[in-house]
C-alpha cells in the first residue's frame, strides 16, 4: 500500500537560511535607517528613498519595487492604512502619526520581508498598546515556529497573542481579516498563506529549515478593510487606526530564528 507523504512548508539548507538572513540584515537596516528618519515634516516618499539607498548601498536590489506594479521600495502605511501604503510626497509625518513601514530586500537570490510600527514623537495610549498588541502577536506566532507544528498552530498562537494582549491592555483589538503571513525564499510571496487566527492542527507540516514571513495586522476597531482606488492602499473601514509587524523566520532544531534582525 501507498502513503501520500505529508504535505510540509519549503524548507532550507543551513547555507541557505544564512543566505536569507543575509538579505534579511539589509531589511533590518533598512527599517532603523527609516525609523531614524521618521520626523513630523518629513514625507514618505523621502522615508522610501531613505531605505532605498540603504538597500542598493549593501548590494541588494529592493523587492517591493515594481512588484506587480508597485512603486516604492516600502509600503508606508499611516495611521487608519492598513498595508501596502503607497511613499507619496503628498503624506507628511506629524507629531502623534501611528507609521508602519513594511520592507523587502533581495540579495543574491534570497529574498528578506520585515515590518515594524512606531510613533512619530509620542504616541496615544491606545495607538502605542495597540502596536505592542501586534508585536507581542507577532511574537506568540514566533515561538511556535518549531520542528513538528503544523501551519495552523501558529496562527492559533498568534491568535492567541492578540486575546492575551486584550487582556494586558484592557481593550479590544481587531485581527484584520483576510490577511497574514506566507512562504518566503527565492520568491518574496510563497506558498502557504499563513493566516493570523484560526484552529490548531492543520495545514502543512513545519521541519527544520521551513521559513514563513510571520505578519500580524490588528486594528483598535473593525477587522474589515477595504483597498483605495489606487489598488494598493488598504484602509480600516471605520478609519480605527492600524498596526502591522512582520519576521521573516527559520525553524531550526535550536528553535525559532528571525532571519530579519535588526542593528541596535
Amino acid at each position: 500500500m501507498g502513503f501520500r507523504k505529508r504535505k510540509r512548508v519549503p524548507f532550507r539548507s543551513a547555507g541557505e537560511l544564512d543566505a536569507m538572513a543575509a538579505a534579511g540584515a539589509v531589511v533590518g537596516a533598512a527599517l532603523v535607517a527609516v525609523r531614524a528618519a521618521s520626523k513630523p515634516g518629513v514625507s514618505t516618499l523621502d522615508l522610501d528613498e531613505v531605505a532605498e539607498t540603504v538597500i542598493r548601498e549593501a548590494g541588494a536590489v529592493p523587492s517591493f519595487k515594481g512588484y506587480h506594479g508597485f512603486p516604492g521600495s516600502i509600503c508606508s502605511s499611516v495611521n487608519e492604512v492598513v498595508v501596502h501604503g503607497i511613499p507619496s510626497a503628498d503624506v507628511v509625518l506629524a507629531e502623534g502619526d501611528l507609521v508602519s513601514i513594511d520592507c523587502g530586500a533581495v540579495l543574491d537570490g534570497w529574498h528578506g520581508d520585515s515590518a515594524w510600527t512606531f510613533g512619530v514623537g509620542e504616541l496615544s495610549q491606545a495607538d502605542a498598546e495597540l502596536s505592542e498588541a501586534t508585536r507581542l502577536s507577532m511574537e506568540a506566532g514566533i515561538a511556535a515556529m518549531v520542528d513538528g507544528a503544523r501551519l495552523t498552530d501558529i496562527s492559533h498562537a498568534i491568535e492567541l497573542g492578540t486575546r492575551a494582549a486584550e487582556k494586558k491592555f484592557d481593550r479590544p483589538f481587531g485581527i484584520v481579516d483576510g490577511y497574514g503571513g506566507h512562504g518566503i525564499g527565492r520568491e518574496m510571496h510563497m506558498d502557504p498563506f499563513l493566516a493570523n487566527e484560526g484552529e490548531p492542527g492543520k495545514g502543512p507540516l513545519l521541519v527544520i529549515g521551513s521559513t514563513l514571513a510571520i505578519e500580524p495586522m490588528l486594528t483598535l476597531g473593525t477587522v474589515d478593510t477595504t483597498v483605495l482606488g489606487d489598488d494598493w492602499t488598504v484602509v480600516t473601514d471605520d478609519g480605527s487606526r492600524a498596526a502591522h509587524w512582520e519576521h521573516t523566520v527559520a525553524v531550526t532544531a535550536d528553535g525559532p530564528r528571525i532571519l530579519t534582525p535588526r542593528p541596535h
